[in-house]
């Protein structure tokens, strides 16, 4: 019969309960693909891991809904606004720049490159290590020979201490190349965060336009309104005059209906518009910042610049163009990086140890290229310090994939860069044409508002005057409130265009300094 010895029997226990582990915690997961999971909570409402608190029983009772953490509850309150004072575009970005998360997100990756950078610059410098051993040692066991038989015991004990120094001197460039990188991957994100200050510019000062565009179409509705009211008003009369007819009353009524429900309608748009402002400045929507009636403003003037000028002035200051540079340099320093794992490295070690007690040791270890030898028993000194080259003879061609990888991601790179010169010259011409289009679309806005409102002037005074007819009263009036949120919707459109085309050729901060 096969016996096995007690320390075999519990290893092989010992391991099947350490594979039973590796499935037993599957009862975290739901247990069924049909009903909902039932989390386990503290005291504090949080979710817990661990096994489901059971099942939600029939599919049609199931309950979806999570448990609430009331941590969570707790909105972040919204910034001290002055509730009397109406707030500028200039203001707005400012309070935009400074509360937008995505501002402060960037800063923090700024932040982190550059200090990633610092580490990378850290490679030149030495390092030095200190360590402490303690050692026991014990021996017991018999002795025996033909003539007699005896035990032997022995112990030692001692302390080690050991200070070691690492210095690589000279690697043919790497460091420098990998230094490179990182400074490199520092101005790019400090492009990232000018890119985000600018879209930031860039979304408020757009949701800004289409607020105001929103708030003048409110104003056009509201006189739309009080033009059907007078026309109702003049039909009711002509009709009491015996000179008019009910169907006229009739129409007239249905035409203020129609424009109460514009108004409504509009007072809607207003609201989006608000949130959509509020949203792009990042605030918290429970803010209610009073926004100022923004100025009547001279539309820029149609570019005179041929586009290929336009084009060859802002391309190069474009932040995905900056940006997709840095990358490039980044990538040709990985290259370098690579090729220097090819070459020799030569390096400086020195260690010092103290060795107390009984003990005896033959080695330290040490950081870096190699583990020098040091033969210590008692209280002894020993130290050794040490000049070497390391040359990498053969890895399995390790460093020949990683280099190929490094020269396709440089290649990727430069045609990054290509693309994106590319990308901004379709940018720009197409945030050109898009201004020249609504700069010429606001003109004949305003003609087509000039014209509108004269038609309707003759056409409601010739119905009062019983010379014209109800029809041409109400198609005039309708006519004119299309003509007046025509003339807001273009204006806002072309400062729009104008704000779309500063992003394209890299100096949106213009629009905020036009804005104060």
């Amino acid at each position: 019969m096969l016996r096995l010895k007690p320390s075999f029997a519990l290893a092989i226990l010992t391991a099947a309960g350490l594979a039973g582990c590796a499935t037993s915690s599957i009862d975290m997961a739901p247990e069924s693909p049909d009903h909902p999971w039932q989390p386990k909570t503290d005291s504090t409402g949080a979710i817990v891991p661990g096994p489901a608190t059971g099942s939600a029983g029939s599919v049609l009772a199931s309950n979806y809904q999570l448990p609430a953490n009331p941590a969570l509850a707790a909105v972040r309150p919204p910034p001290t606004l002055s509730q009397s004072h109406a707030y500028e575009l200039a203001e707005l970005i400012d309070l935009a720049e400074s509360a937008n998360p995505l501002t402060r997100i960037a800063w923090n990756d700024a932040r982190n490159a550059a200090l990633a950078a610092g580490i990378t610059k850290g490679a030149y410098l030495p390092q030095l290590s200190i360590a402490a051993m303690g050692q026991y040692a014990a021996t017991q066991g018999p002795n025996s020979s033909a003539f007699d038989g005896s035990s032997t015991n022995g112990s030692g004990h001692g302390a080690t201490s050991v200070l070691s120094l690492q210095w690589l001197l000279f690697d043919f460039g790497g460091r420098a190349a990998r230094v490179e990188a990182a400074s490199q991957g520092s101005v790019m994100a400090n492009i990232g965060f000018t890119a985000v200050h600018q879209q930031v510019i860039f979304d408020v000062s757009v949701a800004f336009y289409t607020y105001q565009a929103a708030r003048a179409r409110i104003a056009t509705t509201r006189q739309g309104l009080d033009n059907a009211e007078a026309i109702f008003a003049a039909a009711q009369s002509r009709y009491k005059h015996g000179i008019g007819t009910v169907i006229e009353v009739a129409q007239a009524n249905q035409n203020r209906a129609q424009a109460k429900l514009a108004l409504v309608q509009a007072q809607g748009v207003e609201s989006n518009a608000y949130l959509m402002l509020i949203s792009a400045m990042g605030i918290s929507p429970l803010s209610q910042p009073m926004i100022a009636v923004m100025p009547a403003r001279t539309l820029p003037s149609p570019v005179n610049d041929s586009i290929e000028r336009i084009v060859s002035d802002a391309i190069a200051r474009r932040p995905d163009v900056l940006s997709a540079y840095a990358a490039e340099r980044i990538n040709f320093a990985k290259v370098k990086s690579a090729e220097s794992e090819f070459m020799p490295k030569v390096f400086l070690s020195a260690n010092g140890a103290y060795n107390t007690g009984s003990s005896s040791i033959s080695a330290v270890p040490s950081i870096g290229q190699q583990l020098p030898t040091v033969n210590l028993s008692g209280g002894r000194y020993g130290g050794s310090v040490i000049v070497g080259v390391t040359i990498p003879l053969y890895d399995g061609g390790l460093r020949q994939a990683v280099l190929a990888q490094a020269r396709n991601d440089a290649d990727s790179a430069s045609t990054r860069l290509a693309r994106s010169r590319e990308e901004a010259v379709r940018q720009i011409v197409t945030a050109q044409n898009t201004l020249q289009t609504s700069l010429a679309a606001n003109a004949a806005a305003s003609e087509l508002l000039s014209a509108a409102q004269t038609t309707y002037d003759a056409a409601f005074d010739a119905y009062r005057q019983g010379v014209g007819s109800i029809t041409d009263a109400l198609l005039a009036q309708n006519q004119l409130l299309v003509a007046k949120n025509a003339s807001a919707d273009s204006y806002s459109g072309a400062l729009s265009a104008a704000a779309a085309l500063a992003l394209a050729t890299g100096s949106i901060d213009s629009v905020a300094a036009r804005s104060n």
